[in-house]
């Protein structure tokens, strides 16, 4: 088989110019002894002697569909009739040739090719490429919502933490905040700081989360319920190795008992401060999807000496206590995103007092346990869900053993990219000062949902429901609350908010009910 190249130069330019073999490769190879090809016969032999030729490779250069871009391609423009669209470059090219080469057929040994897929085909040899159109540039990945956020708070850079400041300013009126049967309104004013942080380290993390605030009421009553609040959690983790950690964490809470609570004493001026504050330290060790961990709890609540509107002190020392636990918890990855795990706490309670001023011993011990998932499901769910049962038995046999159903929860579920909807659910195992209560077990769940009607323009409606049972008590309580926000946000810097709520408690024990209605507008400036 050969091969040859012919160079011809017209007006400056060379031309190549392939000639087609002699030979076919795809023809079994002839041998010096017929005989032993006889089964093709003459017209097959006649075939063979042929000088074929070959059809064209493709290319991939389509004038029609999608280019590589996945992108459609632009319909070509029409040209004038008085030419048809390529002649002049084909006839330039034939200018240059010294021949043209004979049209090509298929071999037999060939399948043909469909006539359809003949645009998609390398031009003959001598004939000018077919145009594919530009090549456009790939399609940007869609950049994640909160990056577009043009009223996002920045954050300041401190180091190698990121900061988070705030505070809101507000003022109203609420027509029962004494949450009494026999409501008195008040103007209200309130101002509340906020700091959250979250360090930017390649290894470990510290993250915290502190808030307060402090309301007042004009004209204020008996006793004054202008009062303060915070509320703040600082959670760590210390990475040993890649599948070893260290959980460390600390809380603090200031706050009041609510006006109407049965644990008030008669006679009061003001309503007396108490202060928890807690830590926590564990160990988290991973193997494979299984993730084990073990924590030790300790927490100190102590309360302020109450003052009688006699000008005399009355002391709460019987309700101090201390408290310490420690919690086991396995947790199994199924799919990436969802652990579902199981977790049990067992716990002590010791009082200031052994006797109470009642004569009741309160000292205690119980334990929790909890089934439940955490989610991570592409952003559009994230959070943690657990139901389970607790126990709580008290030194004095006199008090009723406290038990029931508790649950807890965060969900955060993004509906849309304007929807939002949270859920929240909290139990708690509450101390009580009332003579033959053994303690109080509530129970709280939270529902919200954030619209935006516009990026700058939110509207938010809430619903709650609330139950506490009183453990050697009938009383049972349950408690109400709606309510409908709006914030216009100004700048990354300013938002101004505004919100009506409503509040319902409802108790089987007469005089206890209650209606209260507060109104809100206010500034929040960030940074």
């Amino acid at each position: 088989m050969a091969l040859a190249c012919v160079l011809s130069f017209a007006s400056g330019a060379a031309v190549a110019q392939i000639v087609t073999p002699d030979a076919d490769p795809l023809a079994p190879k002839q041998a010096s002894k017929p005989q032993k090809f006889q089964k093709f016969g003459p017209q097959q032999q006649q075939q063979l002697a042929q000088t074929p030729s070959f059809a064209p490779p493709a290319s991939a250069a389509g004038d029609t569909g999608y280019d590589s871009t996945n992108s459609r391609r632009a319909k070509a423009r029409k040209q004038a009739a008085t030419q048809k669209p390529g002649a002049a470059a084909r006839a330039q090219a034939q200018a240059l040739t010294t021949g043209q080469p004979a049209p090509l057929t298929l071999s037999p040994y060939q399948k043909p090719f469909p006539t359809e897929a003949k645009s998609a085909m390398a031009a003959a040899a001598g004939q000018p490429p077919v145009e594919i159109g530009p090549i456009r540039k790939p399609l940007k990945k869609r950049r994640r919502d909160d990056a577009d956020d043009p009223y996002a708070p920045l954050g300041v850079h401190a180091g190698g933490f990121l900061l988070y400041p705030a505070i809101e300013l507000s003022g109203g009126y609420s027509t029962n905040p004494g949450q009494s049967s026999n409501p008195a309104g008040a103007s209200l004013y309130s101002a509340a700081p906020e700091l959250r942080a979250q360090s930017n380290w390649s290894r470990h993390e510290l993250k915290a989360d502190l808030r307060g605030s402090y309301t007042g009421y004009s004209p204020d009553t008996t006793p004054t319920l202008s009062r303060p609040y915070a509320n703040g959690k600082i959670d760590g983790r210390v990475d040993v190795t890649r599948s070893t950690r260290i959980d460390l964490g600390g809380r603090v809470l200031v706050s009041t008992d609510n006006p109407g609570s049965p644990n008030l004493q008669a006679g009061l001026s003001k309503l007396p401060i108490f202060t928890t504050a807690g830590g926590s330290v564990g160990l988290g060790q991973k193997f494979n999807r299984l993730d084990l961990s073990l924590k030790g709890d300790a927490e100190r609540t102590a309360y302020q000496n109450s003052k009688l509107t006699d000008g005399t002190t009355a002391s709460n020392e019987d309700r101090n206590y201390d408290q310490y636990g420690v919690t086991l918890r396995g947790g199994y990855e199924l799919t990436p995103g969802v652990t579902p795990y199981v977790e049990g706490t067992v716990d002590t309670r010791r009082h200031d007092l052994a006797t109470d001023f009642s004569g009741y011993q309160r000292n205690s011990k119980g334990w929790t346990a909890l089934v439940g998932s955490t989610f991570e499901l592409s952003r559009l769910l994230t959070g943690e869900t657990g139901i389970g049962y607790t126990e709580r038995k008290y030194d004095d046999t006199r008090l009723d053993k406290l038990s029931g159903f508790v649950g807890n929860a965060s969900l955060i579920w993004t509906a849309s990219s304007l929807t939002t909807v949270q859920f929240n659910a909290k139990s708690a195992v509450q101390e009580s000062a009332v003579a033959g209560v053994s303690g109080v077990l509530s129970r709280d769940f939270g529902l919200q949902v954030d619209h935006a009607f516009r990026r700058w323009l939110i509207g938010s409606v809430k619903a709650g429901y609330g139950n506490d049972d009183y453990k050697g008590s009938s009383r049972d309580d349950n408690r109400y609350m709606v309510a409908l926000g709006l914030t216009y946000k100004l700048s990354r810097w300013a938002q101004i908010k505004g919100e009506f709520r409503q509040d319902w408690l409802r108790s089987n024990f007469s005089g206890n009910d209650y209606t209260a209605s507060t109104f809100l507008v206010g500034v929040r400036l960030q940074q």
